[in-house]
């Protein structure tokens, strides 16, 4: 039976800046409009958002464990992959943090008087599940990063900016853009990584499509996406340049990666590649909602 240190690491918190930095940039861009002061709301969006995070770790450690495609693996420990949980245990606590996701959801929802927002939530649920559950997952077939740029970038970014600002602009599109090509890059990272061992398992994702070169010239395409957005940012509020701090996370994990590094030594690119995005959405989100257009 899992200890609690397992199960905390088979939630994999490293993985928790790809749901706090949307929210971030989501409340940055409803301050801009005024609305900065609605807590409540921001609160709850960021329960939403991480509860739905872990919800998927777990889900994709049950998924991919019950398949037999974490026999190989060589990134961190998972829960039924490593035998020291029974999927049913997995499987519930993957169940019961989308139960916690979709409370705090439905409150927000209610706060928000945005009921038609349910359908928006019942797509997040099943894109978190059907990623490596189901029949036919998503992930297996290379769609894992459209996906992570749809629900972590696009859908939280603009749903926590609608929700606590009343309505979607051209910034927060912006932000979004920048928020869903690094949480991407975070997931191409991952994949490739495990090119060798999901090939050998007939798991199809983008990076075994596209291969060793091609997915690294992918990687430094999406990293650069939320700097080139800094600048056009900076045009209006000079403030949005504090987010090139986050290049002193970016910087390490592009040289890994354009470096040829393989295997165990990428861990490290998943690690400074979400800190890199959490520091941008941050520092964004400073320069939206305390400085002037």
């Amino acid at each position: 039976m899992a200890n609690v240190a397992q199960w905390v690491q088979g939630a994999r918190p490293r993985t928790l800046p790809n749901s706090i930095a949307p929210v971030l940039a989501g409340w940055g861009a409803a301050a801009a409009l005024g609305a900065g002061s609605q807590w409540a709301r921001a609160l709850l969006a960021l329960v939403v958002a991480l509860a739905l995070q872990v919800g998927v770790n777990y889900a994709n450690d049950y998924s991919d464990g019950i398949r037999g495609t974490d026999a190989l693996r060589v990134g961190p420990m998972r829960l039924v992959g490593s035998g020291v949980a029974a999927p049913a245990a997995v499987r519930t606590a993957a169940l019961a943090s989308f139960a916690v996701a979709a409370v705090a959801g439905l409150t927000l929802i209610a706060l928000a008087g945005q009921w038609w927002l349910l359908v928006v939530g019942a797509a997040c649920l099943a894109g978190a599940w059907y990623y490596t559950g189901g029949s036919r997952p998503y992930g297996y077939v290379g769609l894992g990063e459209l996906a992570v740029f749809v629900f972590f970038g696009l859908v939280a970014v603009l749903g926590t900016e609608y929700v606590v600002g009343g309505r979607i602009t051209l910034t927060g599109g912006f932000a979004a853009v920048a928020v869903g090509a690094m949480s991407a890059a975070v997931l191409v990272a991952n994949n490739l990584r495990d090119i060798p061992t999901d090939a050998a398992t007939a798991k199809r994702t983008l990076a075994v499509r596209l291969g060793d070169h091609r997915t690294r010239l992918l990687f430094t395409a999406l990293v650069a996406v939320p700097f080139a957005v800094t600048l056009g940012l900076a045009v209006s509020r000079w403030a949005a340049l504090a987010a090139l701090l986050a290049l002193v996370f970016a910087v390490p994990a592009l040289r890994r990666v354009r470096s040829g590094a393989t295997g165990p030594e990428l861990i490290c690119v998943l690690r400074d590649t979400g800190l890199a995005l959490l520091v941008w959405a941050a520092a964004t989100a400073a320069a939206l909602a305390f400085t002037s257009g």
